[in-house]
């Protein structure tokens, strides 16, 4: 076990802040401060994250750039920073480091090496869309964004059609209606809503059902889709190994076929695992 503690100890920080997602009024006087401390500010996009940092007067040191296509290069020149004992910010573009973003490969890396790393909280487009839903707020699964290709997005879907908790997605608005068919499609009639632009003027949030969400044309802007968990009440038709069997061939792999009739049934993975190894001997 290793156990960070964050304020009281000498080692060079890895800060990840939060930044608004779309009303600068959001950003915090903490993110204000730390991003005008540390030695080195790390973004997707320094010219997007020029702007914020012009906008509030933050006198800072350099301002680098680290997405998806340089991780690798990125995490090693801030791993070396962070051996001179140099203090790193890492932001996106707008809201969480991390969520839908770039950061995961990075933090893990910087784990390994033994330094902190600290959230500097702030605004989330997940939960300002999911407080406000009117659909229960938790338990609550979080996904992101879905797979752009009809047959994996499908797939995905399936996945966790029976789940009880709140689903929240991230989308862009060329893809909406596709998106929204698939869900109806696959997870039949349910609340859903979806909220667009939040925290800017032109904040939309549009509450319904998957069959009212077709041929959605008029609204523009990155959008957080809230739906509503399956509340049918689950009971059994058949054996662990038939549904098994079923789901298998429905397209899923056996980990997720295992952890699915898991969740349904109320089994330990570990139970259901064994019952499906002992058929396969069997064979």
């Amino acid at each position: 076990m290793k156990r960070q503690k964050s304020f009281i100890n000498d080692q060079p920080t890895l800060y990840l802040v939060a930044t608004p997602i779309g009303n600068l009024e959001d950003m915090t006087f903490r993110a204000v401060k730390i991003l005008g401390e540390v030695d080195h500010i790390y973004c997707e996009d320094t010219r997007v994250s020029g702007k914020l940092i012009s906008h509030f007067n933050i006198e800072h040191g350099s301002l680098r750039n680290y997405h998806d296509h340089n991780k690798e290069m990125k995490s090693k020149e801030i791993l070396e920073l962070l051996r001179a004992n140099k203090n790193i910010a890492l932001i996106s573009d707008a809201g969480y480091p991390l969520i839908s973003d770039p950061g995961y490969y990075l933090i893990r890396e910087v784990i390994k090496e033994g330094y902190n790393v600290v959230s500097i909280p702030g605004a989330s487009a997940l939960l300002n869309a999911l407080v406000v839903s009117g659909i229960t707020p938790h338990p609550f699964l979080f996904y992101g964004f879905l797979d752009q290709k009809e047959t994996k997005r499908e797939k995905e879907l399936a996945s966790f059609k029976d789940y009880k908790e709140t689903l929240i997605f991230y989308e862009s608005p060329h893809r909406i209606n596709k998106t929204m068919n698939s869900i109806l499609k696959v997870m039949g009639e349910r609340k859903v809503v979806i909220a667009r632009e939040l925290t800017k003027k032109f904040e939309e949030i549009l509450r319904g059902t998957t069959s009212s969400m077709q041929d959605i044309t008029d609204i523009k802007g990155e959008m957080v889709i809230i739906l509503e968990g399956n509340n049918d009440v689950y009971t059994p038709t058949m054996s662990i190994e038939d549904e098994l069997t079923l789901l298998i061939s429905e397209g899923l792999t056996s980990k997720e076929a295992i952890k699915k009739v898991a969740k349904l049934r109320n089994l330990p993975k570990n139970d259901v695992y064994q019952t499906y190894h002992q058929n396969k001997e069997k064979e």
